[in-house]
């Protein structure tokens, strides 16, 4: 099935800091994955051009077959593509900012996803994701979308109730790959060779089995006893992270001495566990954003203006290595579309709707779980029942995501209200208030309007 194929893809977000890294990807999967074409699709044509740019290069000197082009018309990007990979950011890093430092002036959790931070971000997204898709399936009916924007549980939320029974959307997040490339790293083991058990919402759930696809054991016991003594920065991820990442594998031994119970915690319950913890470690003029705006973003378009200028990667410091060629975390969009276009019927950790997966949760929500995946899409694992204490948070969360759907999709003020007060890092409804009307003010040009 498609051996001989080879794909059209889309790469909406075109001009993010990420799509260095996407195309490095395919570069070094080209064997297994051939593509005739990329196509970066983006509202920011100065910005994608640069990316583009670099792109030709890498392309030139490790993929000579594969041709790339950049355009911000949708019937260009999306007319004969075959996947769509989906990486937007609406409103970009400084919306970003905002968001993060108007939740700390509250005293609340500015995080992208969570607290008040992400509802902002989730009522930017929704709307840009659903316009994009509509413009996919205008000009490519048939094609996969791939989507890991954020908020993604929200974004799930909505793209369930906005295309119905789409099967060929799905939504993924990199992040339980970056945790069972942790564990790997922790075990000593290729990531490939584990196979997680899990479930929750995304970016709040819990790892109750991670197997070993050769013997069958169960790494989980040795792992609480590994990640229960707090860890150096680097430690089990194999490279050097961001202060705030190093901040977070630290904490992350708190939450496996005192909420693991019998599972592994996702790193983002940390925002929902301990909030207060989590707002007092917080500079409310240096966020996340600017360290990602003075980080990553910097040194990735640094980068991209340096190969532009010297017209090669071959020979600087920029050349693929092995390890571009064996980057197990930066490969799973590939291995999705892979299990998709070949029918493997590999296992994922996906969103998909709760039909029975989870017995005792709420049905038709956005659950994240196991996922065997191929041609006809994602069919799920079945958890069962999940104990009351995950049960109660997770219900609470999903109210809380629910309304924020409910509020873009109405346009309704008191839903929008109500799913911030909701919000286990916001959970006060006087502040709930102040921050909506705050993010109203800020939104304008983003947000539906809220009557």
């Amino acid at each position: 099935m498609n051996e001989n194929k080879k794909f059209r893809i889309c790469i909406v977000g075109g001009g993010s800091r990420y799509t260095p890294g996407i195309l490095k990807m395919l570069v070094a999967e080209k064997d297994r994955f051939p593509i005739s074409t990329i196509v970066l699709y983006d509202n920011e044509a100065e910005r994608q051009e640069r990316v583009c740019g670099y792109g030709k290069v890498l392309l030139r000197e490790y993929y000579p077959e594969c041709e790339i082009i950049h355009t911000t018309d949708p019937e260009t990007a999306f007319t004969g593509i075959d996947f769509a990979f989906m990486q937007i950011r609406a409103g970009r890093l400084k919306m970003r900012e905002s968001d993060e430092k108007i939740a700390l002036k509250h005293g609340c959790i500015g995080q992208e996803t969570c607290g008040a931070g992400g509802f902002a971000y989730g009522m930017r997204s929704v709307p840009a994701v659903c316009a994009i898709i509509k413009d996919i399936r205008k000009y490519a009916p048939e094609a996969w979308v791939l989507n890991y924007s954020n908020p993604a549980a929200i974004v799930a939320e909505a793209t369930k109730r906005v295309f119905p029974g789409d099967y060929r959307i799905i939504n993924i997040c990199d992040m339980p790959v970056g945790i069972m490339g942790m564990y790997a790293q922790a075990l000593g083991l290729p990531s490939k060779q584990l196979e997680p058990r899990y479930f929750g919402l995304n970016h709040y759930g819990w790892f109750t089995h991670i197997y070993d696809k050769v013997t069958g054991e169960d790494y989980l016991p040795k792992l609480k006893k590994m990640f229960a003594t707090p860890m150096q920065d680097d430690e089990h991820t194999g490279h050097e992270v961001d202060a705030s990442w190093a901040e977070t594998f630290r904490f992350m031994s708190k939450m496996v001495r005192e909420c693991g119970d019998k599972f592994m915690p996702n790193t983002y319950l940390q925002y929902y566990l301990y909030p207060k913890h989590m707002v007092s470690i917080e500079n409310p003029d240096y966020t996340r954003a600017n360290e990602v705006m003075d980080g990553h973003e910097k040194r990735t378009f640094e980068m991209i203006e340096e190969v532009i200028a010297a017209d090669k990667l071959k020979g600087t410091k920029y050349e693929m290595t092995e390890e571009d060629f064996n980057d197990g975390h930066a490969t799973y969009i590939v291995d999705l579309a892979y299990a998709i276009s070949h029918n493997t019927q590999d296992i994922f950790l996906c969103m998909t709707e709760n039909h029975g997966i989870i017995s005792n949760f709420s049905e038709g929500a956005m659950v994240e779980v196991p996922v065997r995946v191929g041609v006809n899409g994602v069919e799920a694992l079945n958890v069962g029942e999940i104990p009351t204490f995950q049960k109660g948070l997770l219900e609470n969360q999903f109210a809380y995501e629910k309304l924020t759907v409910d509020a873009c999709l109405e346009g309704s003020y008191e839903k929008a209200w109500n799913a911030l007060t909701l919000n286990r890092c916001v959970n006060d409804t006087d502040t709930a208030k102040a921050l909506l009307d705050d993010y109203i003010e800020a939104n304008k040009a983003y947000w539906p309007e809220l009557k």
